[in-house]
Parts: C-alpha cells; sequence; structure tokens
C-alpha cells in the first residue's frame, strides 16, 4: 500500500515522503491516526506540486539547521545529576527530556522528540552521545557528559 505522510513518523520517514506500508499498518493506524493519506494519482501531483513550491524555502531552513549544527558541535555540556554513595550510579536517569533542558538553558531550544540518546537512558556518570536531528537532512552527533551533582 503506497501512502503519502502528512506528519514525521519515525522508522518510517518524513512529512511528504511518499512511503510503502503493509495494508493492515496503513489501514489500521497510519491513515485513522492522520499520519498519512492515500497515493492516489492524483494525490501524487498535488505533492510534487507542493514539493517543487518548496524547494526554495526549504534551503533557508536547511541553512538555519547547519548554522545551529555548527553551534552544537563548538558546545560542551556538562549536565548534574543527583548521585549514590558510589558516586557513578545515578538516582534515576538522565533522558532526552533533561538533554532538551540543559540546551535550552544554554539557548538552543530543540524539541526532545529530535535527540536521540544513544544507548537509551543514561544511568551512570560519564561522557555519552546523542544524535539530534535539525532537519531531515542535518543530523548532529552531539557529545555531552553526566557529572556527579556537588553535594
Amino acid at each position: 500500500m503506497e501512502l503519502i505522510l502528512k506528519e514525521d513518523v519515525q522508522n518510517l520517514g518524513f512529512k511528504d515522503d511518499l512511503v510503502s506500508v503493509k495494508n493492515g499498518y496503513g489501514r489500521n493506524f497510519l491513515i485513522p491516526q492522520g499520519l498519512a493519506t492515500l497515493a492516489t494519482p492524483s494525490a501524487k501531483k498535488v505533492l510534487a506540486e507542493n514539493l517543487k513550491q518548496r524547494a526554495h524555502k526549504e534551503k533557508k531552513i536547511v541553512d538555519a539547521a547547519n548554522k545551529t549544527a555548527e553551534a552544537l558541535k563548538s558546545l560542551e555540556l556538562k549536565i548534574p545529576a543527583k548521585t549514590g554513595a558510589a558516586g557513578d550510579k545515578l538516582f534515576g536517569s538522565v533522558t532526552t527530556i533533561d538533554l532538551a533542558a540543559a540546551l535550552e538553558k544554554v539557548g538552543h531550544e530543540i524539541d526532545r522528540k529530535f535527540i536521540n540518546i544513544q544507548g537509551g537512558a543514561v544511568k551512570r556518570t560519564g561522557p555519552y552521545n546523542a544524535k539530534i536531528r535539525l532537519h531531515r537532512d542535518v543530523i548532529v552527533d552531539f557529545p555531552f557528559e553526566v557529572v556527579a551533582e556537588a553535594k
């Protein structure tokens, strides 16, 4: 079943992508949730026209995302977290929410949905890596460090 995505769907595609999925997934999840529409010939023509018109606007957005990516690459971020008696195991964990909040404190407002911490939630202190998607074409590897909070 061919569908046109109305929104970004993780592990499937981005908005306005033409994707091929199994019938049940499209009919029972994507279409009822409003995430996709059927890719009829007329819908494909409309999509092609919209993409052509959007290409110029897209260039400005990509340039802004590249500028943000360069700023993030030069940034060193340390996230303080409460630790146990041993000193390296955290109470709770550091997640994408915490990383998004720390980035917002230094002036980069990034939605937590676009942040992916490699290995999932952080449970120990030390250096870690996250992938931040600023645009469909601009993905940044962002190193950060989790440190013990001063007591």
